[in-house]
């Protein structure tokens, strides 16, 4: 099979653990015969200091073309910072997802043995935690009309039935690949976008017998993420409470840098880390490459590559065994292992396999 990527390194650590993410699927391609062809373009806050747009043209259609994306991170402080700043790097972020389709992002939510101690809740409510949050994407008050000034200012929370539907039937579907049990989060008490959510969900459940649906206020799922997170199997949201939960659910692995992502939808797939850019840690090699790793088992898996994505779990796996981690996941008195040693570690062990 014939690849062709799209590689967005963007921010912050994002170069560092893009090399890591390249340099893996390049060992697989290798190993299993794929060619491979990577075509690089930039975006976020390195795209606004050279030509000031996050999410040029150009950019897009280096996507556009490409059969997936490889994403890395966005986000500088400068712009953090500076609450007049008119163009942002994560306007970059919303304008790939706007413009390539990616309706439903894929987080999924699961623990390592070897790691269950590094989680900041008990090992027994976590131990069995294995879930996906499926978030829509490109709706919402991220998209919706807006209004600020002096005095006010207004996000709009705004959704239509087709939006509703095809983001409710990629959850349902996932669904019936695992363990058939949805979970449909929203404020139907309060919010009327919620109770349209809600309704079009009730109509659609009969259409998935197998499929066990309940449903529950975002409040409550967020604490009961946190008090027993084994008791999901598929949770769908809409996009604001999406974004929270995704990343109170990623923390439950002990490390923000251990989860990929995947976004799907009307055009080119991306695939990447569900962590920022972390610009603090900027060309210290200490930025745990997992995750953007583990996208790359996600985007061979999207293809259908089951078993070149199920090598990289395994070579995950072992690095996590062998102790090779970055150091907020090491050991005490562990070996010290940065983000280029854990990355090569893991293509020598794919080149071995």
């Amino acid at each position: 099979m014939d690849f062709k990527i799209a590689v967005l390194a963007g921010d912050g650590i994002g170069p560092e653990i893009s090399v890591q993410g390249v340099d893996v699927m390049s060992a697989v391609c290798e190993k299993f015969g794929h060619k491979v062809s990577y075509e690089y373009a930039i975006c976020g806050a390195d795209a606004i200091d050279k030509v000031g747009d996050p999410f040029p043209e150009e950019t897009y259609q280096v996507c556009k073309n490409a059969d997936a994306v490889l994403f890395s991170a966005v986000g500088d402080p400068k712009f953090d910072n500076d609450p007049t700043a008119k163009v942002r790097p994560e306007q970059g972020l919303l304008a790939m997802r706007k413009k390539l389709g990616l309706f439903a992002n894929i987080r999924p939510v699961q623990t390592f043995k070897c790691l269950i101690h590094k989680s900041p809740l008990r090992a027994e409510l976590v131990e069995n935690a294995d879930f996906i949050c499926i978030r829509e994407l490109t709706g919402g008050m991220y998209f919706g009309e807006k209004y600020q000034d002096n005095d006010k200012a207004y996000d709009t929370n705004y959704y239509t039935r087709p939006e509703i539907e095809r983001i409710l039937k990629v959850a349902f579907e996932y669904a019936m690949k695992r363990r058939k049990h949805l979970t449909v989060v929203d404020k139907a008490n309060v919010l009327a976008s919620s109770r349209l959510w809600r309704q079009i969900a009730q109509e659609m459940a009969p259409n998935y017998p197998e499929v066990t649906t309940d449903y529950m206020f975002v409040d409550n799922a967020a604490m009961k993420m946190i008090q027993e997170p084994a008791f999901f199997d598929v949770m769908v949201t809409e996009n604001t409470f999406g974004d929270i939960l995704t990343d109170e659910g990623s923390v439950i692995s002990g490390s923000m840098g251990l989860l990929p992502s995947a976004s799907t939808g009307e055009s080119t797939p991306v695939f990447e880390p569900i962590h920022g850019s972390w610009p603090q840690a900027k060309g210290l090699n200490i930025a745990n490459p997992l995750a953007q790793i583990l996208s790359v088992a996600m985007l061979f898996e999207y293809f259908d590559c089951k078993e070149e994505g199920a090598l990289i779990r395994k070579a995950v796996d072992a690095s996590l065994d062998e102790n090779v981690r970055t150091p907020e996941i090491q050991v005490a008195d562990g070996a010290k292992y940065g983000t280029k040693e854990v990355g090569q570690w893991i293509v020598d062990y794919i080149k071995k396999a």
